[in-house]
């Protein structure tokens, strides 16, 4: 195991692309190639474990616990130390091409697996990838499948996070190949274009492009197109909801589930989770402010796609969020949650204490990273009848 993991790590690392606030011109506004798909996804990046895993490793902080952050647990500090060790200028201070090639929460990961020799399981999914036309170019899909069971399978489409602006499919892949293992279904991670290259409602477009692409076609991938549901971390989560506000208002099958990931779900950063974390790491109020300023811009920002918790949200699918105690978009994501009771869609929503943003794809090490990805999966597979 050890062996082929760290032969799959070579590989990994060889890959230009890859981090969350790291994404290199190969990525976005490039599609990523078929065989980028296969070698990426030989070994998770951030070794995707579900609940019933081996104990987590025995990682401690080095120093007292952050300002910002007087709650964070020992894990999770961890992850933050290493980040901040790699010593990279302030996203909000780089022009975009600049911050997709800084380090990641993604990075500081791999980086703890290798130093630490956590095992990776062995994959049980294949990937492939696959380039689909939309209006004015094409994007990169990545589909990942079960390994075993010839299917139908049920189809989870995913938007992975980076504020429309950074990421990319290899950053989150530990968050889809997790979510495809779980609940044994197929997943499309989608690759949109991404923001100052391409502004509002570009990534938007592409979303729903793929939603409807992933319908036309699921027989070609194995899977159901009559039990498909949306997933998305971040701005990924504020995708997946805009792509079922446009199924509902373009009369297109809604999708049976929505799983929202800390998801950003409107344009005031005056909140009361703004304002505690404005300094948080990774994602702070600055951040915000500048992921703002390069896709939406003043203009957009109270767009209902935009601004969700504003949005008419009658009539969409069951929906589960997912939040972050640590993070400036909590606060809006409770009054999400608020949001689609009110408008009478059944929500179920949950918040984890002592984590940052991104901690849910970090299953590796922090536990409840697979604490959250087992409540995603399960939600998951009611949907689907499982």
């Amino acid at each position: 195991m050890k062996n082929n993991y760290l032969k799959s790590l070579r590989g990994l690392f060889s890959i230009i692309c890859s981090g969350f606030l790291l994404v290199t011109s190969c990525n976005t506004n490039v599609n990523s190639t078929d065989n980028n798909d296969s070698i990426q996804d030989s070994v998770s990046d951030m070794a995707a474990m579900d609940s019933s895993s081996d104990k987590m490793p025995d990682l401690k902080p080095t120093g007292p616990k952050p300002d910002w952050a007087p709650t964070i647990t020992s894990h999770m500090q961890v992850v933050m130390e290493k980040l901040a060790s790699y010593g990279d200028a302030p996203i909000v201070k780089l022009s975009a091409p600049e911050a997709r090639k800084t380090h990641s929460p993604a990075d500081a990961v791999m980086d703890l697996i290798k130093e630490n020799n956590i095992s990776v399981p062995a994959s049980m999914v294949d990937t492939t990838g696959k380039n689909i036309p939309v209006q004015g170019g094409n994007i990169h899909l990545r589909i990942y499948t079960p390994k075993s069971g010839s299917g139908p399978f049920p189809v989870i489409v995913y938007y992975h996070g980076g504020g429309w602006v950074i990421a990319n499919l290899d950053t989150y892949n530990s968050s889809a190949q997790s979510l495809a293992e779980q609940t044994g279904s197929v997943l499309v991670s989608v690759a949109y274009r991404q923001a100052p290259e391409y502004k509002f409602p570009t990534a938007h477009n592409d979303s729903f492009a793929a939603y409807q692409w992933v319908l036309a076609n699921a027989a070609s991938i194995k899977g159901d197109p009559k039990n498909v549901a949306v997933v998305g971390e971040s701005a990924g989560g504020n995708l997946a909801a805009a792509v079922s506000l446009m199924a509902r208002d373009k009369n297109v099958a809604l999708p049976v589930h929505q799983v929202l990931v800390y998801p950003i779900a409107g344009s005031d950063v005056n909140t009361e989770s703004y304002a505690k974390y404005a300094d948080a790491k990774p994602l702070n109020k600055p951040l915000m402010q500048w992921f703002f300023s390069k896709y939406p811009g003043q203009q957009a920002s109270t767009n209902k796609m935009i601004d969700l918790v504003n949005a008419d949200l009658k009539g969409l699918p069951p929906t589960t969020i997912i939040n972050a105690e640590i993070d400036p978009l909590q606060t809006e994501g409770a009054t999400l949650a608020s949001k689609f009771k009110s408008a009478g869609v059944k929500v179920n929503h949950r918040l984890y204490k002592g984590v940052t943003h991104e901690f849910f794809g970090m299953a590796a090490i922090i536990s409840e990273a697979r604490e959250a990805q087992a409540f995603a999966a399960s939600e998951l597979k009611a949907a689907f009848g499982k």
